[in-house]
Parts: C-alpha cells; structure tokens; sequence
C-alpha cells in the first residue's frame, strides 16, 4: 500500500524581488525622477524598504541616485538586459549618465560619434546650469586625432610614431603642442585610459576626454568634459577625467558587451602595472 503527497506546485513569489520590480516599473514609467517617498507611494512598498532596494538598485547601476535632489532615475544599468532586444538610439540611452556626469563635475558633457572616416561628431551635450559655461554646437565635426578625445583615440588605434606623426601635421590646433607632447600625451592615455587638454585645441579650454570601444577594440564614441580654464581645481578636473573613463568603461560593457577587465587588462598591459581585478566604479 502507497501514500501519495499533494504537492503545491503553484510559484512562491519572493517580496523582496517583487518590489524591486515594482519600483523599476515605476521608474521606467515615470517621466521625471523621483524621491523614495513618492516611489514608495508609488509602488506600495514601505518607506524604509524601498530606500534599501533603491540604494541596492543604485549599487548594481540599475538607478541613478542625485544627490542634491535626492531622486532617483532608471539607471545604464538596465541595458544589459535590454539591449539584445532593442534598436534602441544609443545617444537616448547613455544621457541619464552625461547628466550625472555634469551635475557632478560642474563641466559640460559632450558624447561624440566616431565615424569610418576619421572624424568626430558632437551627438549630444548636456551642461550643469550651476555654474557659467561653454557650449559646443549639436553637430560639430572635428578630425579624431586632435584634442583630448584624439589623444585617446590615437593611443588606442597606436600606429606607428611615423604615421602618428603624419595624423598630426594635419590637425589645425588654436594653440598647437609639439608632436613630442602630443606623442608623450598618447602614450600616457594608453596607460591611464583618459587623456588632457589644456588650451591647446581651443584657447581657454580645459578638456578631458575618455573613449567608449566595441568588442573588438574599434573606438565608437567619446566622452569629454569641458570647462573654462581656470574653472575649476587641477585635482577636479583629473578626477573628471577618471569618472569619464570609468563611464567609458561602463557604457562600453552595457553597449557592445566589452567586458571592463578586458579593457583595465589592455591598459596594465601598456602600462607594466597591474589594475585591480573587479574593481568597482566610483560613485
């Protein structure tokens, strides 16, 4: 004689899972960031309990957590989810991170498309309203070795020092370094992921720039932050240019799948130093 057990083969819904995604949905839904109080009137999860997902949310970079406001947006983070199943614009996509970017650093935000034929096209900017400012026209073109978006470029393509050298006697600067800075500037971007303009593409500006890659190393976009010289501290504007990098490096992996150690693996490489392993983006 035999005993059969019912079993409840029904699904068991986990609550903490269910409210992240609540408050997901929430964000995604709303057109405008939000506080922990209203997501939470929102979603109909406690206060204190939404603040611990949103800060959890926050970490993964599935939000984006502003300071000052104190108000959360859906996060770049959600692309590596998404992307496989949209023909998303990739401009519309990375803006939540050029506003962080700018709110954080007081600096103007420009994302430029790296085309076949060597040039650079400005595709979006975003500018801080706290502080005076420059701004760049939608559109602008530029060659991609000038500046401190070409000093990245040229340390990722690294031709040979002659055929650097013929790239750069075609470049038109307002204030142009020599090739044996230029060059000496490349070289650094290959180790530091980031590179500098002070005043030489533009008299008066202070550039930082980073570069976004696709799986095979090609350089698809850059990023760069730019300030009225004297604007603001030396040290500020080299932690700008690291966050770009670490940006970089993100958007790089959400976009095209790069993963961020390969791209920290390149830059030990040309460097002879090692970089930490898994190491975290800076918030």
């Amino acid at each position: 004689m035999s005993a059969t057990v019912d079993q409840d083969l029904s699904p068991k819904i986990v609550g903490a899972v269910a409210n992240a995604v609540a408050i997901l949905r929430s964000l995604v839904q709303r057109s405008e960031p939000a506080g922990v109080a209203a997501i939470a009137r929102d979603t109909g999860v406690s206060v204190s309990t939404c603040f611990n997902i949103l800060r959890t949310l926050a970490g993964e970079r599935l939000v984006e957590f502003d300071d000052d406001a104190k108000t959360y947006r859906i996060g770049l983070g959600v692309l590596e989810f998404s992307l496989p199943l949209l023909g998303a614009n990739q401009a519309d996509l990375i803006r939540p991170e050029l506003l962080r970017l700018s709110g954080e650093h007081k600096s103007l935000i420009c994302l430029w498309h790296i085309t076949d034929s060597e040039r650079i096209m400005l595709v979006d900017r975003v500018s801080s309203a706290r502080t005076v400012r420059v701004d760049m026209s939608h559109g602008s073109r530029l060659p991609t070795y000038v500046g401190a978006v070409g000093r990245c470029y040229a340390a990722l393509r690294d031709p040979p020092r002659e055929e650097l050298k013929q790239h750069f006697d075609t470049l038109q600067w307002q204030a142009p370094p020599s090739f044996d800075a230029y060059a000496d500037d490349v070289e650094r971007a290959k180790q530091d992921g980031f590179a500098f303009d002070f005043g030489q593409l533009f008299i008066g500006l202070e550039i930082a720039a980073a570069v976004i890659t696709d799986p095979t190393g090609k350089p698809r976009l850059g990023i760069s932050g730019i300030n009225i010289a004297g604007q603001l501290p030396r040290r500020d504007i080299e932690r700008l240019a690291m966050d770009l990098r670490d940006s970089a490096d993100w958007i790089s992996e959400a976009l095209f799948g790069v993963s961020r150690g390969v791209r920290q693996s390149e830059r030990r490489i040309a460097s002879g130093r090692a970089v930490p392993r898994n190491q975290e983006r800076p918030r």
